[in-house]
């Protein structure tokens, strides 16, 4: 302050030392305005810096607020219980939406309460223990899937939980904070996904990989101690044909009606549906063969009694094969082979029959399957054949011919047809094969110089796949037969799986041109209604009622109902398996229009027919 008077005192001296005291209150009044601006901008700037600091404060106060509001924001819909209590009294200070939802009771009522006063004595000593060892150890606690009485409005549930402490600035045990997340459902669900991996959905037995186990293990302990059990192959009779006639509703019933029998006669052996309609059945150890057997029969007799179901009464059976360890077999492949091999045999000899396993019955099942394996090769050898069969009036004036299916085998001979037909439609072959017999019967057809028919049988399967009516235009086209020439045989097995499809199917047939004949009728379940259903231009009367019609006064009823019911929609009738000539006087008497058998002639290659179908030798050899 002196150095700057005494600066504006010599700025105010002349030259001659004299002071200018005008100049100098000039430039003390500058000195002191200056120093009040500086004044001025040091308190705005102190001022300014200050509403900074208040606003500052204040974002911060908000931006903590937010962070507040939005933890608790996250807490609170945090679908899991969250809580949080005092780590000097377990007394609970937090607990969020989730939290009051589980336990049930409204927060207000927890809130600064402890566990005595919340819940019973029981269940509050375990909490108040488990709380101590993690204050007093410090210590997480984790528990997973353990079961809690206190839950949802107090029902059990299965918890995952996690309690942790939070300690103060100073290290002192502050709160316990934990989280309880409900597995209930998803424990339930993981075993109940469990429970069907290893059980079958339709009837809740075990199915084939439980029963691939429980094999396992028990082949492996029997291995061990050497002793001996029985394994058990079952299946269904007819269960197919009811479940086709009467739908997959009542199949599915019937299905599950079967395997409580089961089950329950099979006294605690272990029961499994494999599939289909197939069981097993695994016998305790060291169980007799004579109670083996008699369980097998019992069986039997127990699904051969009628099942009432949804008020229907579809009959099925039961056919056993039985195969024993050590002596039929010492592995699962060969147990399991054998019993099949037995249940094959039980099959063959007329179902609803109980067979133990001998040694040629695995021969029978390798030569059955080797016998499926040569079918492949018999379409690309030339080794099938088409016979013919006469079919007349009934007073013998011949009017057409059925085409039969032949297999010339190279080493076998002549195989059956109810042995090789059978094997072709399980794997498929028959629409291949039956398209060839087809196309063979109409080319031959259309050679004849009498315009004779001709009737070729047709598979279900044929219906179920590929495009049969596509495929007999274009045989009719390529062989040039007339389609009213042409005669399909069907049985009933054609309509009742797709009934819709295959009705559809007839009609389309019909339009081309070509006849429809239902085979074997009367022995099925629904004959009769299908008439009402398809204007069939024939009915074949079944070999089996014309067999017996001098045996059995019944099949003679049966014959005379069934023309007495043609005759009424007009459907002409022809009698197949006719041998004797009183059995062709019979149906004679009772106007059945036509007949097929051994009477007018047996199947045979068309070279023996010739004269039939008007061929001369000579034009024979040399066309």
């Amino acid at each position: 302050m002196h150095r700057m008077l005494a600066r504006q005192i010599r700025q105010s001296t002349d030259e001659s030392g004299k002071v200018d005291l005008t100049r100098l209150s000039e430039l003390v009044s500058a000195a002191y305005e200056e120093s009040d601006c500086d004044r001025r901008r040091t308190d705005r700037a102190i001022k300014l810096m200050i509403e900074e600091l208040e606003q500052t404060h204040q974002r911060a106060e908000r931006d903590l607020r937010r962070a507040r509001e939005f933890l608790d924001s996250i807490i609170e819909n945090v679908p899991i219980a969250v809580f949080a209590k005092d780590a000097r009294d377990s007394r609970y200070i937090l607990l969020n939406r989730a939290g009051e939802e589980y336990y049930g009771v409204p927060r207000e009522e927890m809130l600064g309460k402890t566990p005595d006063e919340i819940f019973p004595d029981s269940i509050a000593r375990v909490v108040n223990e488990q709380d101590r060892r993690v204050v007093d150890s410090g210590t997480p606690m984790f528990l997973e899937g353990h079961r809690l009485e206190v839950g949802v409005h107090g029902r059990e549930r299965l918890v995952n939980s996690r309690k942790l402490l939070v300690r103060d600035s100073a290290g002192a045990p502050q709160y316990l904070v934990g989280v309880i997340e409900d597995v209930t459902e998803r424990i339930t669900n993981e075993a109940r996904i469990s429970h069907l991996a290893h059980h079958d959905a339709l009837t809740d037995l075990p199915n084939r990989s439980a029963f691939n186990a429980a094999l396992d293990e028990r082949l492996e302990r029997a291995q061990e101690a050497s002793i001996s059990f029985a394994v058990l192959s079952l299946d269904l009779d007819r269960f197919k044909e009811v479940n086709d006639v009467f739908g997959h509703p009542v199949g599915d019933m019937l299905m599950r009606a079967a395997a409580d029998r089961l089950a329950a006669e099979a006294d605690g052996a272990f029961v499994a549906r494999i599939g289909g309609d197939e069981f097993m059945i695994l016998m305790p150890d060291e169980v007799r063969r004579e109670d083996v057997l008699a369980l097998a029969e019992r069986l039997v007799e127990t699904i051969g009694k009628e099942l009432e179901v949804d008020d229907y009464l579809p009959h099925v059976g039961l056919s056993v094969g039985i195969a024993f360890y050590p002596d039929d077999g010492v592995n699962a492949v060969t147990l399991l082979a054998n019993a099949d091999s037995a249940l094959y045999r039980a099959k063959r000899e007329g179902r609803g029959r109980v067979r133990v396993f001998e040694s040629e019955m695995d021969q029978e099942l390798r030569d059955r399957r080797l016998l499926q394996h040569d079918l492949r090769q018999a379409l690309e050898q030339n080794q099938f054949l088409v016979y013919f069969q006469p079919q007349a009036r009934v007073d013998g004036e011949v009017i057409g011919f059925e085409a039969l299916l032949r297999w010339n085998h190279p080493t076998r001979g002549f195989v059956p047809p109810d042995q090789f037909i059978p094997l072709a439609e399980e794997n498929g072959l028959i629409v291949e094969i039956g398209e060839w017999v087809l196309r063979e019967a109409c080319r031959e057809a259309a050679s004849w110089p009498r315009p004779l028919q001709v009737a070729v049988n047709l598979s279900p399967v044929q219906f179920q796949a590929g495009d049969l009516e596509r495929s007999i235009h274009q045989i009719l086209l390529e062989t040039g037969l007339t389609p009213t020439r042409l005669e399909v045989e069907i049985t009933e097995g054609v309509l009742i799986g797709d009934f819709t499809r295959a009705l559809n199917l007839l009609r389309r047939l019909k339009a081309l041109g070509v006849r429809i004949a239902m085979d074997d009728f009367g022995t099925g379940y629904s004959s009769l209604s299908y008439l009402q259903s398809f204007p069939f231009d024939k009915i074949k009367i079944d070999r089996g009622f014309i067999s017996n019609l001098e045996a059995t006064p019944q099949s003679a009823e049966i014959v005379r109902a069934v023309l007495s019911l043609a005759h009424a929609l007009n459907i002409p009738v022809i009698a197949e398996g006719v041998e004797t000539e009183a059995q062709r006087a019979f149906l004679a008497r009772e106007a059945c229009e036509e007949i097929q058998g051994y009477l007018i002639g047996r199947p045979d290659l068309i070279e023996r027919y010739l004269d039939l179908v008007g061929v001369t030798v000579e034009r024979r050899l040399y066309a």
